[in-house]
């Protein structure tokens, strides 16, 4: 009881230094529970949608999935005899037969398209009475004819489309248009989806091209019969073999592709609060060793009258208990709050996600708080050790305990050994075989380094300082020189300060290096392989009518269809792969040029000939002249002969097995053929504006695709990446900004522990202005020592990536100096922001409390 009354005690008598601390554990406490209750609400959103959109029973064929695109842009569907057959089964009370295509693009009167942005599916199928439990009609009614369509209310919202506007449906198996008769609305929260209904001759007319069948036939139980009772007696009455599903059974099989989605956010958010967490275990650190330090007379009393090492020891590590509840208890708060945050930015950014399916689990604010207070005892465990170290002597001494020499030369050499196996480990992933392989000794690395770097920080901070200092504070005269010696009187602190601040710089500087070498080596490749003028693709297979109105483009000297196609492989070794094989026109030949370690690429386009690439030829033996069993998947299996190995030393189109559209055509059958997924075309010399003015003139008509010459697909290259890149550092930037509280908060803290020496300084002639400037010096000096550390470490990093990246075609290094140069720069801006408060409270201390301050 007197350990906590003493801890209380001395929490609440230094709030304010604690503040600090405490807002780093609220943050990254606050961005886990964020991550857990954003990521739990959207799969909340989805389980409800469907929960409902699913039947009782559903049948669909047998090889559909829910997350696959058929070949053909065509769902697969059932005989309309499937849906007599059902309605038979015992304990049906009624059948319907569905139609469902995610493979179609609708545009408004202006030819713009009503999909999502934000990645969601456009939805077309028919009207049926299972839609009435996540759907009502608000609007209009059911579409009755070919000329009319019924969309969902979101859609009709966020496009301002009204009732008697026209829709334009493109699809595989052409153009049609209707007019809006209804409008639709979700009883449950769509995250995102265009969803349009038409009658049901239409919706398989146009959709599947073909009448008389259904994607799927839904089924409802008679009173009294359960899922399961009527699945069974469905497979009993059934002829055929058909994928029959339970309601549970159809909802978790769409869940299964949208929860593995989530998955890989979730993780990715809980990576970088993790680095916060991290960044954070510095801040804390760094709080009680400085509080430890002060009280260093204090704690030496308490040890004068009885106080055993256990006490103290036990007292420090209370108050970073209390520290990291009151933290973890707001940041669990904050969290709520931020994935409501989240919420919001997906609603603007077209995934549609309501508050009222916010979700809270239980477990979340107990990991948040069991994380936070845990953490915080950790970090401040070593603190508490050396406080119940201090001697009844400490209390004849003044404040501050001696640095153990002896435990700074072991600290040094094992973060000396650290950063040297870190080292060898970044040597020997640069000059790994392969990708694989050289990962995972990169991944040691990095960690190793970092933990070295961390733990060798204070005997860097010495040289470091001094060189930042010679070149920045020499020209402030005395009171630069005084900032330098501030920074440098405690190396430890000086160390994990900027050791906080380095961390997040360093992943900055690694994914700067690896994105500007993508995009570098993309560019090059393009540069040097591509031979095509202009690319067409889109977020659609490249419909039929598309296709002839490029290939009727004036002033193109070619066009190259490109198509996927699924078949396995068996190799001579007789070993099976699904990986699939592109079919395309000989143009392709020119239009990528590829080189081949055997043969000639043109010959792959002969008949009955294809090309492997090398990678594929060493691993299973393939020869120039072999034979490869290629069965085609709705079609024969065809015997095709190696007349070409391509070199995998590329970065597009590495790994790709070619073979012409003419043998394609031989063994898959007509209604099985896909559609191209991205066409290319040459213009005709010196008509390159002209064609491409053409082209786009051509494509207007199909707002999916996208027609860009080779500059526009670099720039487009380029912007991805940039985007990607700024998301993660969005992410990056809650570790800085913990790393910045660290740098404010040891400052706040030096402040008060020279308490007594500002007020001498002050007294012997150091003005306000001049005492403010010596803290942001010092502030700043501190800031570029960690930014140093961290792009230097960050860069080696990226270029030991890159070169595994080589080995996958990415052969450029680029350093982006310009971003590298900016962040340094930012980071002396970071260090003003920083001390701008500890200066401020240090210039408004009176002279004499100050000198008369124990």
């Amino acid at each position: 009881m007197t350990v906590l009354k003493t801890s209380m005690r001395n929490f609440f008598a230094h709030k304010g230094r604690m503040a600090l601390s405490a807002v780093a554990v609220l943050l990254s406490v606050g961005f886990v529970c964020g991550t857990l209750v954003f990521t739990d609400t959207m799969n909340t959103t989805f389980d409800k949608l469907f929960a409902v959109t699913s039947s009782d029973v559903t049948v669909l064929p047998k090889a559909a999935k829910s997350d696959d695109t058929p070949q053909n842009g065509k769902p697969e569907s059932l005989s309309a005899s499937v849906l007599e057959q059902a309605k038979k089964a015992d304990g049906v009370k009624s059948a319907e037969g569905a139609v469902s295509s995610m493979n179609v693009t609708v545009v408004n009167s202006d030819n713009k398209n009503m999909g999502s942005s934000n990645g969601a599916p456009t939805i077309a199928g028919n009207w049926t009475k299972n839609d009435l439990r996540s759907m009502e009609i608000t609007s209009g009614h059911a579409p009755r004819g070919p000329t009319e369509v019924m969309v969902d209310a979101d859609t009709a919202d966020k496009h301002h489309l009204k009732m008697g506007d026209e829709l334009r449906t493109i699809s595989v198996t052409g153009d049609f248009n209707a007019k809006i008769v209804g409008i639709a609305t979700f009883k449950v929260t769509n995250p995102g989806a265009a969803v349009v209904y038409f009658d049901t001759a239409t919706a398989q007319r146009e959709l599947l091209g073909a009448t008389g069948r259904f994607t799927q036939v839904n089924l409802a139980a008679a009173s009294g019969v359960s899922d399961a009772q009527l699945k069974r007696h469905v497979s009993q009455t059934l002829t055929g073999s058909y994928k029959i599903q339970t309601q549970k059974e159809n909802a978790d099989e769409n869940r299964k592709g949208v929860g593995e989605f989530m998955n890989v956010i979730k993780y990715a958010m809980l990576g970088f609060a993790g680095i916060a967490f991290l960044v954070g275990i510095f801040l804390i650190i760094n709080t009680f060793s400085m509080l430890v330090a002060q009280r260093t007379r204090e704690i030496g009393l308490m040890r004068a009258i009885g106080s055993s090492r256990k006490q103290v020891n036990r007292s420090v590590l209370v108050e970073a208990l209390l520290l990291g509840f009151f933290g973890s208890v707001l940041g669990v708060g904050a969290g709520v709050g931020l994935a409501v945050g989240l919420m919001k930015i997906m609603s603007s950014m077209g995934m549609d996600l309501s508050t009222r399916d916010l979700t809270v689990k239980a477990t979340t604010p107990v990991i948040g708080l069991i994380l936070g207070v845990v953490v915080t005892v950790l970090a401040a465990y070593l603190p508490a050790r050396r406080a119940g170290k201090v001697s009844p002597m400490a209390a004849l001494r003044d404040a501050g305990t001696p640095a153990d020499g002896k435990a700074g030369l072991v600290r040094g050499l094992i973060g000396l050994v650290l950063t040297g196996a870190g080292a060898f480990a970044l040597y020997m992933a640069a000059t790994a075989d392969k990708a694989s392989d050289g990962s995972l000794v990169l991944g040691a690395g990095v960690v190793l380094t970092l933990i070295g770097f961390v733990i060798i920080g204070p005997l860097l901070a010495g040289g470091v300082v001094r060189v930042i200092s010679a070149v920045l504070l020499r020209v402030f005269g005395p009171v630069g020189r005084l900032a330098e010696r501030n920074a440098l009187r405690n190396p430890r602190r000086t160390g994990a300060t900027g050791a906080a601040l380095m961390i997040g710089l360093a992943l900055v500087a690694c994914l700067s290096v690896v994105g500007s070498s993508m995009v570098a080596s993309a560019t090059d490749e393009l540069d040097k392989s591509v031979g095509a003028d202009f690319i067409v693709q889109g977020n659609q297979k490249i419909v039929q009518q598309a296709e002839k109105a490029m290939e009727a483009t004036p002033g193109l000297a070619h066009v190259t269809r490109y198509k996927e196609l699924n078949a396995e492989l068996t190799s001579p070794d007789g070993k099976v792969d699904d990986d699939g094989l592109t079919a395309a026109d000989p143009s392709y030949a020119q239009d990528l040029r590829r080189k081949t370690t055997a043969g000639e690429l043109s010959a792959a386009y002969g008949k009955d000939a294809m090309s492997v690439g090398s990678k594929y030829a060493d691993k299973h033996g393939v020869k120039l002249g072999d034979t490869l069993t290629v069965a085609f998947k709705g079609g024969s299996t065809a015997k095709l002969k190696v007349a070409a190995i391509t070199d995998d030393d590329v970065a597009i189109d590495q790994g790709a097995r070619y073979t012409s559209i003419e043998t394609m055509k031989k063994y898959l059958p007509a209604s099985k053929v896909p559609p191209n997924t991205i066409m290319f075309a040459k213009a005709k010399d010196g008509q390159e504006k002209q064609a491409y003015a053409a082209l786009k003139k051509s494509m207007e008509k199909y707002p999916q695709y996208q027609v860009r010459d080779q500059t526009d697909y670099k720039q487009e290259l380029k912007d991805q990446i940039g985007q990607l890149l700024n998301m993660v550092y969005g992410l990056l930037a809650l570790a800085i900004v913990v790393a910045v509280l660290g740098v404010v908060n040891t400052l706040a803290l030096s402040v008060v522990e020279r308490t007594r020496e500002i007020g001498l300084m002050r007294a012997i002639g150091l003005s306000r202005r001049q005492l403010r400037r010596m803290i942001r010096l010092e502030s700043v000096v501190i800031a570029l020592f960690g930014a140093l550390l961290g792009l230097g470490l960050g860069m080696s990093w990226g270029a030991t990536a890159q070169k595994l990246l080589a080995l996958e075609g990415l052969k450029v290094l680029e350093i982006p100096w310009p971003t590298i140069i900016g962040v340094f720069i930012g980071s002396a801006f970071v260090g003003l922001f920083a001390a701008l408060i500890p200066a401020f409270r240090a210039g408004r201390m009176n002279v004499l409390n100050a000198i008369a301050t124990d």
